[in-house]
């Protein structure tokens, strides 16, 4: 292939993701504003085109590989954009060494791309985007075998990559109970058609996402029922060197202490992942029998588009000064939130949450704008911890990932925040504060669902989510947050509580008359937050 032919393949593919974007949008079954599938994984690949776009003349296919694999590693956000790019970069691997592009080879590429991923992913699940890449890589095996031409081996794959999508919801409750296929999984059969039509020359009427909700017989895989992810809070992961290690004890003793436990590599080098809620004692434990480095909260990182980011109270030093020994990037959206955090000591906020995922290319320009030797990163929201671990991983100076789930966690870490103490030290010191503290938040679904309990949220209704999971639902934010505030303060000796930008200022005293009589031992630390789309998170500890 020439390098004009394969931008021509790359921009028809993503346009045809594109063209669907909102489509896949609508197949999200979590009912909370969030960073959306179809605009996760398009983003991912705008970038992708912008760097092969980008691309001189004289540029061989393995420019056009890494090409690939940095746009989509330097773009992508939320969940949906690193798995794309991890498959991305799966194919890229699978390319290698080769000029050709028949049955033979895609079906390498894609076998690549079957390891990668799943790699990559904590937790793999049945039912979702991984699924149809399986599929996808074994229709192309079997095409390869039977000797098929490109054009015919690509047909081929592009017919099952919607069969599997039609078979997802019998993998996958949550799919069946709200009446949707798979969101990735979709867009990624929309990606395989669209590069497929761009190579064979021919286009063809892609099924709706609506005529997926029958699905078809499949053979009975056993489910892995995967609303709310790990039951743990942090993906821990470093390298380790020993001579002595055992493999089967090691995983025997991460999988103890939390699930997703893996340990790759050979003696005396190996990669430790596992999700627990406790990696002090992980690390204690790794520590006491090998050498621990470079410890973070893993993940391969993805795409584009740079998020308007937006410094909150003071700017960073400017680099004529002597750069502090550790300094810290915070995310959120609000400028109250931000405010509190600048004057807890954050020196540079990046603007995002739920509906507005950074990329890891806006962590990496907020990291070298912090003048500090290293960087701590609190992401406050699940879907942005991938994008600030690939941050991490390639920034050019030491930083670590606290995996903060809200803002008032992060003002925990911040309370525990020690200026003598080393990195290694304030991020364990600070994964232990956010331990204790337990989060909710309120807001309104935007689309009727079901409740992890089965119960049924109707568009519109009031939702309360305690640690990230649907608890409460009603019709009115003070019954709803009563109900969320009832179930996060056991135990508990102060609530912080922030009001959003929807919340008018009488509402949220009378809220918090409400609480102090309701829990009269409850020390409450109110402040008006104003982000978007929640008009109150809180926090007790």
């Amino acid at each position: 292939m020439v390098l004009d032919e394969f931008r021509f393949y790359i921009r028809s593919a993503a346009a045809a993701l594109n063209d669907r974007t909102e489509e896949i949008n609508r197949l999200n079954v979590f009912p909370v504003p969030d960073g959306d599938t179809g605009t996760n994984m398009s983003l991912t690949l705008d970038m992708v085109v912008q760097e092969v776009m980008a691309l001189s003349p004289e540029a061989t296919l393995a420019d056009v590989r890494k090409a690939i694999t940095h746009g989509s590693l330097m773009g992508a956000r939320g969940n949906s954009g690193v798995i794309t790019s991890q498959i991305l970069r799966g194919i890229c691997e699978g390319l290698e060494g080769t000029e050709e592009f028949d049955a033979t080879t895609i079906a390498t590429a894609l076998a690549r791309a079957v390891e990668v991923a799943f790699h990559a992913v904590r937790k793999p699940v049945e039912g979702t985007i991984l699924t149809v890449l399986r599929d996808v890589a074994e229709a192309a095996n079997t095409a390869a075998e039977e000797g098929l031409g490109r054009d015919e081996a690509l047909h081929r794959l592009s017919e099952e990559a919607f069969a599997s999508v039609r078979r997802t919801p019998e993998l996958l409750a949550v799919l069946k109970e709200n009446g949707v296929v798979d969101a990735g999984g979709f867009g990624l059969a929309i990606l395989i058609d669209g590069f497929a039509g761009a190579v064979t020359g021919t286009s063809r009427q892609v099924p709706e996402a609506a005529s997926f909700t029958q699905p078809a017989p499949s053979v009975a895989i056993e489910q892995i029922d995967d609303w709310e992810g790990s039951d743990y809070l942090y993906c821990t992961e470093f390298l380790y060197k020993s001579d002595t290690a055992a493999p089967e004890a090691t995983l025997d003793f991460l999988g103890s202490m939390g699930d997703c436990e893996l340990m790759v590599g050979a003696k005396p080098d190996y990669k430790i992942h596992v999700h627990t809620n406790d990696p002090g004692s992980v690390l204690s434990y790794m520590t006491e029998r090998g050498q621990v480095s470079e410890v973070h909260i893993h993940n391969m990182r993805l795409q584009s588009e740079q998020r308007e980011r937006a410094l909150g109270g003071q700017a960073p030093k400017p680099p004529s000064e002597p750069p502090k020994p550790l300094g810290f990037v915070a995310v959120c959206s609000g400028a109250g939130t931000a405010n509190i955090l600048t004057s807890q000591g954050v020196d540079l906020i990046v603007r995002g949450g739920q509906t507005m995922n950074p990329s890891t290319k806006d962590f990496i320009d907020a990291i070298a704008q912090v003048n500090a030797e290293q960087v701590i990163i609190f992401p406050n929201n699940k879907n942005v911890i991938l994008a600030a671990n690939a941050a991490a991983e390639i920034a050019d100076k030491p930083t670590r990932v606290v995996p903060t789930l809200s803002v008032p966690q992060s003002f925990s870490a911040m309370f525990v925040f020690d200026p003598r103490a080393s990195l290694a030290d304030n991020v364990s010191a600070m994964e232990a504060a956010i331990a204790q503290v337990a989060y909710g938040e309120v807001t309104t679904a935007i689309k009727d669902a079901k409740a992890p309990d089965g119960s049924t949220i109707a568009a519109g209704d009031v939702i309360g989510l305690v640690n990230g999971s649907i608890e409460v639902v009603g019709s009115d934010i003070a019954t709803v947050a009563l109900g969320v505030v009832g179930k996060i303060v056991e135990g508990a000796d102060v609530l912080t509580i922030l009001a959003g930008q929807e919340l008018a200022q009488d509402e949220f005293e009378a809220l918090l008359a409400r609480i102090e009589a309701d829990f009269e031992d409850l020390e409450i630390d109110a402040q008006r937050g104003e982000q978007p789309l929640y008009p109150l998170v809180m926090a007790a500890e």
